[in-house]
């Protein structure tokens, strides 16, 4: 059972799964709201907004994947996991791209909907921070507390998952991650295997923070470990042949 009373907005446009969700949900100690469009949760959201989305990606109308978007933008720390009957590569890569802050495929149990709940609300909740830790290296400043990135003094926009990972390489710099423990590490202790989001994640984060995000200088690629967050000015001192390669993923 939620330790705080969450609101959670199903948005699905069948109302027997709305129903079915929101007995669900309603069970494990959340509040819940429905919305049968993507234009309905956006008019739901500025009215009140919800801790977390359920998000059908496959609806008349303003489709999943723009409703994702204009959520996204619309509410910046917003916990949002996708629906959806697709199951290749392509489309989660496209529902994480779009601000999806994970994805269930259907059709899925309540206990593992409950779990990536659970999950996504840790990583986006922002009401426990380090006081007064603010990460300075090369030209990006990250501030703990207020939750903010900027780049030569100009802000950034970062989705929570997004901060969180810059976040957890910058407080370990040089050092490479592999997989496992990032996405353990920022997704939570029932991640491990999907290598998707980190791909997709760090595409992201190299288009807003590298000057050129296909050679990085910033957050490297360690080739079948994992990625580690370089300090600019320590590229220099590195064997020739381990930065400054075009990345391959």
């Amino acid at each position: 059972m939620p330790e705080e009373q969450v609101r959670v907005l199903i948005v699905d446009d069948e109302p027997a799964v709305r129903r079915a969700l929101q007995t669900g949900l309603a069970a494990n100690g959340y509040t819940t709201e429905e919305a049968g469009t993507g234009e309905e949760a956006l008019m739901s959201l500025r009215r009140r907004p919800a801790d977390l989305v359920l998000l059908d990606i496959n609806m008349p109308g303003l489709g999943g994947v723009d409703a994702c978007r204009r959520i996204r933008s619309l509410l910046p720390r917003v916990g949002i996991i996708m629906i959806t009957v697709l199951d290749s590569e392509d489309d989660r890569v496209y529902a994480l791209e779009a601000g999806a802050d994970d994805y269930l495929s259907k059709p899925f149990r309540l206990r593992e909907l409950v779990a990536r709940l659970r999950a996504v609300r840790r990583r986006t909740k922002t009401d426990v921070t380090q006081t007064g830790s603010v990460l300075r290296h090369g030209e990006l400043e990250l501030d703990l507390e207020r939750r903010t990135l900027k780049k030569a003094g100009q802000l950034i926009h970062v989705s929570p998952t997004e901060f969180n990972l810059l976040a957890y390489l910058m407080e370990r710099p040089g050092i490479p991650v592999d997989h496992r423990t990032l996405l353990r590490a920022v997704w939570g202790p029932e991640y491990g295997g999907e290598l998707e989001y980190l791909r997709t994640y760090f595409r992201m984060l190299r288009r807003k923070i590298e000057a050129n995000p296909a050679n990085p200088e910033y957050l490297i690629t360690e080739p079948w470990v994992g990625y580690r967050f370089q300090v600019p000015s320590d590229a220099r001192s590195e064997a020739p042949g381990s930065s400054g390669m075009p990345i391959t993923e």
